[in-house]
């Protein structure tokens, strides 16, 4: 708890020294409520060598309850992850003429998504790959790219994602492994002790402090990886929490930022600076 408060402090002072850098970005608060915005589709003019949040679009094949697919928790944790990315570390990140993150979402067979370090997917447990997606996903993670996969709960979502994933990446030869706590990516700028377990905010707020979402079958997160045959972490999966609803909501509740977004944003900052570092 102490570690939790000096980094919350910390967030705070960052955010006075950053103002004169960062003074047109803003933090979006979404208010809770549930609708779909519209895809901000990549074009060619969005890269110019600057961090880009880029988010993976998938069809989904079925629901889960508190998801909505590829855009669950869009845009939210798309502008307020990049916010902070630019106030706390040294990554320089792509605004639009507004002053905000330039954000973007792909297809996965588009060929820009080979502009991307780094691609974001929530709620993969309900997603189904078509034939070019999972040829254009295997070239674009064995060509160095890195996919951060979150947001999704309980048995029958990992098994789904498992299947899918098992098509892009076969795991005879490339098998999933739970990732330690030891593992670099823990530690690459933030000390982080392990991945806790996360509900989103209304889940938290309606059942009273609870952080699992589906009960006894999500008792805890799962933190677990996919590696080339260099090991070379390809593909980063958060099981069972809810990471990006700690970026997302962090403007809608003092109390839900205090106890999640700081080690929130620790975990998703590591990732990021691993991911575009290796």
């Amino acid at each position: 708890m102490r570690s939790r408060r000096r980094f919350a402090a910390f967030v705070s002072v960052g955010l006075l020294a950053a103002a004169s850098i960062a003074s047109a970005q803003r933090i979006w608060v979404g208010g809770g409520g549930f609708w779909r915005t519209p895809p901000r589709w990549a074009t060619k003019a969005n890269f110019d060598g600057s961090f880009n949040y880029c988010r993976g679009y998938y069809t989904s094949n079925r629901r889960e309850a508190g998801g909505s697919g590829w855009d669950t928790d869009y845009p939210g944790a798309d502008n307020n992850f990049s916010v902070r990315l630019a106030e706390l570390t040294l990554v320089r990140v792509r605004l639009d003429a507004t002053g905000q993150p330039d954000y973007v979402v792909l297809r996965l067979t588009d060929p820009l998504l080979f502009h991307c370090p780094v691609l974001f997917m929530e709620d993969v447990g309900t997603a189904h790959f078509s034939d070019a997606e999972v040829a254009s996903l295997r070239a674009y993670l064995l060509k160095g790219g890195f996919l951060m996969a979150d947001d999704f709960w309980g048995t029958e979502a990992w098994e789904q994602w498992v299947s899918e994933i098992g098509r892009v990446l076969p795991p005879n030869k490339y098998p999933i492994f739970d990732i330690p706590n030891d593992h670099p990516i823990m530690h690459t700028l933030y000390d982080v002790k392990e991945i806790e377990q996360v509900s989103a905010i209304q889940f938290w707020m309606r059942s009273g402090g609870s952080v699992s979402e589906r009960g006894p079958d999500s008792p805890h997160p799962n933190h677990r990886g996919i590696a080339d045959e260099n090991g070379r972490l390809m593909v980063v999966m958060k099981h069972n929490t809810d990471i990006p609803d700690t970026w997302e909501r962090e403007g809608e509740s003092q109390e839900y930022f205090d106890r999640f977004s700081p080690a929130g944003y620790a975990i998703g900052v590591n990732a990021l600076v691993y991911g575009i570092t290796h």
